[in-house]
């Protein structure tokens, strides 16, 4: 495997960016890749890259010493594209915007490992005149990249929310904690001595820097004895407070407690640090929304040196909510520093920060890239050989991220018939691509595995095979009964129940009816609960009206009327928004009457809450601890499994089939009794426990590589008559409750 790594930054100038550089080589080394690193600048300073010059499998490409000057966007991504046609790489990391919206057009796209920061940071700023044409491009290196490699759980939400392109793609690579060598995390405090306060980084108003200064002072009036620690030299002029320059520099050179330190190396920065009892990372409330992580707060963190910081959901998330050196005013700060000088409140703020830095370290970073490194080049089943793969259809949504491992996997090489309608297709196109394939996979049984079955039929070769997945939608129209099942070597159906059912209305042989099960990106869903979500219920999908909104409405206002602290969100297109739904008057009379039921309930109305659809439902899922499924019938409702995997707990009413999908402990009998559940999990203190439970299950039986092995069985893999591999009912029963 081999990545070609550039960064939009200066490994001479050492700040976060540079270090960011250094430990992408370096855990793209720890995973077992061979690197390509080029650098932008010249080497002034080879503090950064000698280590990494050092390392087997790592080639360090360095500008010419009597270069101008950097290279430009422009030049380098004529530079990355050139080195990747003379030998091609396998993944390319880029970091920064301006550069990855210059590659999107080029060869390199869709082995991109994109690294975006320079972002606009909350929706007002990407609406912003300022950042006019911004969402476009990032939409553009969305769909260019392989993954969006994003430095918080924050901003995989808000890039994911924002840019439909950008959900699925977007994974966690945060900042990478490397102490220097020979560096330990500091023992405990030593008693007796002055307590040491340490801020590292720039001087600007909004890192409170010069509010600092005077802790030394105000920690004295309340009986603690305190000396403050700074280093850097960079003190920012700021436009709209033209004196603080001047204040700051004075107040560094002339406060009594106060030690400036001037510039030093990241090195001897954090040696510094570790020699001080407290770090200082508290900020002014307008950067508390930032959807990056202070990589100093993480560095002192691994020094065993506990950090005052504001209390954002970022930092509790990190820390813990009840972590002690929260602060957010000046006067808070100057508590929290004199209740550290306490031992037992020292010890657990220390630990708690030792214990966030673990999950930054190296070996982690290199375990995550183990991970997209096994999902962007999956090793093919054994037994396969090379095969070309054509997937047909008009709406390949529920189909997509089996498509992209199947491009993935080694030897195979996938062509897409895109009908532009349920009924519509350019017929040269298919015959074309037809006559090229091995194998031929129709997503939905409707005009496209007709079409396929009838031309397979008298035109294919006796090697070639024909896959076609149904859904509940055909299954009950007239396509079934003109699919000429001799053609076709296996229907894929997603539950045992429909399966069944299809053998008995259809009356094809039963060994040519197969259960693959929807798939759940476990990995994609599983993010940490923001708080409040153990009350919070979520409806995915609320048309047409069989999926009965009105019976989840009818648990909520149970629920509501003990603890109005339960909520329900509905993420959903509106039946207005769907004509076929719309247009049919028994649907359109049955939500009216329900809408204004909600509206007019002081019950319901502040308690239903309607978000619109899209594809961040991993993201949406965060605020949710219950998943309702309360539909008349469905053939395996994924909705329940996409909460499972986020860690909510799945709640359903008895629809025929479920209990073969779902362990029949998330099945009630009716919604008296699903509220009834949901209330007694919450008051019982078991909400962490199941939903835990809940998680396994679904990784059990339906994660994501688990189904996309199975397919990949399926269409690669050949029985010795060489019909194709017969695969047998895979979805995995639920685990009966004990």
């Amino acid at each position: 495997m081999r990545a070609l790594v550039y960064g939009d930054v200066d490994l001479n100038i050492i700040d976060g960016s540079a270090i960011w550089a250094q430990a992408m080589v370096q855990a793209l080394h720890e995973a077992g890749v061979e690197v390509t690193l080029v650098l932008k600048a010249p080497v002034r300073t080879d503090r950064l890259v000698a280590p990494l010059e050092r390392l087997p499998g790592v080639t360090v490409r360095r500008r010419p010493e009597d270069a101008a000057g950097p290279l430009k966007v422009e030049d380098a991504a004529q530079l990355l594209t050139e080195l990747d046609a003379a030998e091609p790489y396998d993944l390319v990391v880029v970091r920064g915007r301006r550069l990855a919206v210059r590659v999107t057009a080029t060869p390199l796209a869709g082995r991109l490992w994109t690294y975006l920061t320079d972002v606009p940071q909350n929706a007002a700023e990407m609406a912003a005149p300022a950042n006019k044409g911004v969402r476009g491009e990032l939409a553009a290196v969305a769909k260019a990249s392989r993954f969006l490699l994003c430095q918080t759980e924050e901003l995989r939400c808000f890039l994911e929310g924002m840019l439909h392109k950008a959900a699925g793609k977007c994974v966690l690579f945060p900042p990478v904690v490397v102490l220097p060598e020979g560096l330990e995390p500091a023992p405990e405090r030593i008693p007796g001595r002055p307590l040491k306060l340490v801020y590292t980084g720039k001087f600007a108003p909004r890192w409170n820097t010069y509010e600092m200064t005077s802790l030394p002072r105000r920690l004295a009036a309340r009986g603690v004895d305190a000396e403050l620690h700074m280093v850097g030299d960079k003190i920012h002029n700021d436009r709209t407070d033209p004196g603080f320059s001047r204040r700051m520099r004075v107040a560094l050179e002339s406060t009594p407690g106060l030690v400036w330190h001037g510039g030093h190396p990241r090195a001897e920065a954090m040696r510094v640090s570790a020699g001080c009892d407290i770090g200082l990372s508290w900020r002014h409330p307008e950067l508390d929304a930032s959807l990056e992580l202070s990589t100093k707060v993480l560095e002192m963190g691994g020094l065993g040196v506990p950090v005052v910081l504001n209390r954002t959901p970022m930092h509790e998330n990190l820390l813990g909510p009840d972590y002690p050196l929260f602060a957010g005013t000046e006067d808070e700060v100057v508590d929290v520093i004199a209740g550290a000088a306490d031992p037992a409140t020292y010890a657990r703020a220390r630990e708690r920060c030792l214990e966030a830095a673990r999950a930054f370290t190296l070996q982690a970073a290199a375990g995550r890239l183990r991970g997209y490194l096994r999902q962007a080049f999956p090793p093919a089943p054994e037994g396969a050989s090379p095969t070309k793969i054509v997937v047909a259809g008009h709406d390949l949504k529920f189909f997509t991220r089996l498509l992209d491992h199947l491009r993935s996997l080694p030897n195979v090489e996938v062509r897409v018939d895109q009908w532009p309608a349920l009924g519509k297709h350019d017929p040269e196109v298919s015959r074309e691509l037809a006559a090229w394939a091995d194998v031929v996979v129709c997503e939905w049984c409707g005009p496209n595995a007709i079409w396929y079955s009838e031309w397979l039929k008298k035109h294919g070769r006796p090697e070639q095979r024909l896959v076609v997945r149904l859904h509940r939608f055909e299954l009950y129209g007239a396509w079934p009964g003109r699919l000429d099942i001799d053609a076709v070597d296996q229907v894929v159906c997603v539950s045992p129940h429909y399966a069944d059912l299809t053998r008995k209305m259809t009356g094809w042989p039963a060994d040519k009816v197969t259960v693959i099960p929807n798939w759940v990106d476990d990995a994609q869903f599983g993010r940490a609960k923001l708080p409040g979500a153990e009350h919070h219920l979520g409806f995915i999908g609320l048309a047409p009206w069989r999926k009965r909104l009105d019976l989840a409405v009818d648990v909520l206002e149970r629920l509501r009327r003990d603890d109005p602290r339960f909520t329900l969100f509905i993420k959903s297109k509106l039946p207005w928004d769907l004509p076929w739904i719309w247009n049919r008057s028994e649907e359109r009379e049955r939500f009216e009457a329900l809408f204004r039921r909600i509206r007019r309930s002081p019950l319901l109305a502040p308690g239903v809450v309607f978000d619109p659809a899209g594809p961040d439902v991993a993201s949406w899922l965060r605020r949710v601890g219950f998943v309702l499924s309360t539909s008349d019938d469905e053939s395996f409702h994924l909705a329940p499994a996409e909460g499972m995997a986020s860690g909510a707990i799945p709640a359903l009413l008895p629809w025929e089939g479920s209990d073969r999908i779902y362990d029949r402990r998330w099945i009630h009998d009716d919604p008296a009794a699903m509220a009834d559940a949901i209330t007694a999990t919450v008051a019982e203190g078991r909400w962490e426990e199941e939903r835990a439970r809940a998680r396994e299950e679904v990784r059990r039986s339906y994660a994501l590589d688990l189904v996309c092995d199975r397919w990949a069985e399926l269409v690669l893999t050949r029985s010795s008559d060489g019909a194709a591999g017969r695969t047998p009912t895979t979805c995995p029963a639920p685990t009966p409750s004990a």
